[in-house]
């Protein structure tokens, strides 16, 4: 594995934390790490490429022709506190390599160390029966008894037995053995919703590991989004409901933890207005980085971001 040329040869952080965030559950993880990278106006600091611990599992086909899919990156974005208290690192992983886990992390570890950080967390979702209307817990698992008594104080849910899958621990349990401090917070979310993103989750998260750091973040935009997936799945839980009160008394109703509920998929391609839409968002985020996290998401509804990733990136390659 090797570091790839982004990295800044000389750069001195002040006391930093790090935040490891990849793909999962809801994306609420993966939201709250470019929320945070978006609104805190952070740069690419470098990029890890483990290439080899993925390999190709579809090719892509464009106007019939066939390619070769890329391979999944990581990146470590940075954000200089201008307080003076904690500089903030961010870890975003597109994808969670299928072997050498333990080996990723490890190195994760070792590059954390050389830039001097001081705690290491990441962030995940915890899939229980909530309804979609009610508040998302915080989830939360430690290093060590004085950052679980952080926890505690912050009257979150901790995880008292039990096991976390995924990067999302290994990092933790990495970090552990190395004698770094740190926590795995993760988001409560519906169980039978977990194919879609939620934000709420990621805004609670967020609120919590904010109020840790002690850093002021405008979350509105989150919360927003976080109140129209409410109602939208709210009023999708009820139709689920009424299909299932209409059913034979002998079916189970267990039947409705197998409903899978996946994001409706356009054949269409993006419209010309939707581009002109991209256009105007990525105009603002270049005046205004925290706009980026906007540009994202829609990038991401409209299933462009591929297409559009190394202009997003772009955005972020200086200081905010």
């Amino acid at each position: 594995m090797e570091w790839g040329d982004e990295m800044e040869p000389e750069l001195k952080l002040n006391k930093p934390w790090m935040v490891a965030v990849w793909p999962g559950m809801g994306n609420v993880a993966i939201s709250a790490g470019y929320f945070l990278v978006a609104k805190l106006s952070m740069h690419i600091l470098a990029e890890f490429s483990a290439h080899e611990l993925f390999d190709v599992e579809h090719v892509v086909v464009k106007e019939g022709l066939i390619r070769i899919s890329r391979l999944p990156r990581s990146r470590f974005f940075v954000w200089k506190d201008p307080r003076e208290q904690h500089d903030i690192v961010v870890f975003i992983g597109e994808a969670q390599p299928p072997k050498g886990r333990y080996a990723f992390c490890q190195r994760l570890i070792e590059f954390a160390r050389q830039l001097g950080v001081e705690r290491v967390y990441t962030f995940a979702a915890m899939a229980t029966a909530m309804h979609p209307e009610h508040a998302s817990r915080v989830f939360g698992a430690a290093t060590d008894a004085e950052s679980l008594g952080e926890l505690k104080r912050l009257e979150l849910e901790i995880v008292e037995d039990g096991q976390i899958g995924g990067l999302n621990g290994v990092l933790i349990g990495v970090a552990a053995e190395t004698g770094l401090r740190g926590a795995c917070l993760m988001g409560e979310m519906p169980h039978i919703f977990q194919q879609l993103p939620f934000p709420k989750a990621s805004l609670a998260v967020l609120e919590a590991f904010t109020t840790i750091v002690n850093i002021q973040l405008d979350m509105s935009e989150l919360a927003e989004q976080s109140k129209e997936v409410e109602q939208k799945l709210g009023e999708l839980l009820e139709k689920v409901k009424e299909a299932l009160e209409q059913q034979p008394e002998d079916e189970s109703s267990d039947e409705v933890d197998a409903l899978e509920f996946e994001p409706a998929a356009s054949e269409d391609l993006p419209s010309l207005d939707d581009r002109e839409h991209i256009e105007a968002l990525f105009r603002q985020a270049t005046q205004n980085r925290s706009k980026a996290y906007e540009l994202k998401r829609e990038l991401d509804r409209l299933q462009l971001y591929r297409e559009y990733e190394d202009r997003f990136l772009d955005l972020f390659k200086t200081p905010g």
